[in-house]
């Protein structure tokens, strides 16, 4: 059994370009979002024609993703794609998202604070990893974190609230309860870990090796944010492993290309 079926929040775009501007400073060492989805919000909210250009010419590989990748509506360059991309959001759920969105994160210090300090943990552990580009968007319930080459895209819709009634339409209520904003950062490291730290391809690969293979990485997220945001048995198995092996940093845990230690720890 392959474990892609465990990401279905995960899109990984292996064709896109590096963002060249990072938002990272080595006098600061901060993280912060780029707010594109408030340009986008603004054109689909209003038609605003400055915004759409704003999105393409400013934002060229997050429009792309967004329309090709998570929206799935066509091609960025297709004759009539914004008109498209307009009506497509006309839905009156989609409304009432974009209009939450703008109401719940009209400020993201909090998260903007927590990656930061996040990534640094994650540097010093993990020695010439390559920081990533983090930018917020607004996409149609599909996927929460978008992995884009050394880009991540959090989809903010699906971020918006245990009780947000349209979620109820959709979801079961244990998804829902992770569906906060809560869950952002170490959403977003999880799935940036994983794009750096993937399970080896084999076709022997059992759900067992799938399981503990993401708890390894939800372990380090753990640690790196400083809260337990993901618990399940095998997080615990691996926790049992690393409180018996004090020495293995945790480079080692997810370079670790042999699972049964951990399995049979």
């Amino acid at each position: 059994m392959h474990c892609f079926s465990f990401l279905l929040a995960l899109v990984l775009c292996v064709g896109c370009d590096w963002k060249s501007h990072l938002k990272i400073t080595d006098e600061d060492h901060k993280v912060f979002v780029d707010r594109y989805d408030r340009i986008e919000a603004l054109y689909l909210m209003t038609g605003d024609f400055s915004a759409l250009q704003h999105m393409n010419i400013d934002h060229p590989m997050e429009t792309r993703t967004l329309i090709e990748d998570v929206l799935k509506i066509g091609h960025v360059n297709d004759r009539e794609i914004n008109t498209r991309f307009l009506r497509f959001f006309q839905d009156s759920t989609l409304q009432t998202i974009l209009n939450e969105v703008s109401r719940q994160y009209a400020d993201m210090d909090d998260i903007n604070k927590e990656l930061a300090k996040a990534f640094k943990r994650l540097e010093d552990e993990v020695p010439g990893l390559r920081v990533p580009y983090i930018y917020a968007q607004i996409g149609a319930l599909d996927q929460s974190v978008v992995i884009a080459n050394n880009m991540v895209g959090i989809c903010l819709d699906k971020y918006l609230g245990t009780d947000f009634s349209p979620y109820k339409a959709y979801y079961p209520l244990e998804q829902r309860r992770l569906m906060v904003r809560s869950m952002i950062v170490p959403d977003c490291l999880h799935f940036f870990i994983l794009s750096q730290f993937p399970l080896p391809a084999h076709d022997k690969e059992t759900q067992l090796e799938c399981d503990v293979h993401m708890a390894k990485i939800q372990w380090v997220v753990n640690r790196l944010i400083g809260r337990d945001a993901f618990c399940s048995v095998y997080v615990e198995m691996v926790d049992k492993y690393m409180k018996h092996h004090k020495k293995t940093t945790m480079l080692q845990l997810l370079s670790q290309p042999n699972l049964a230690d951990i399995i049979m720890s």
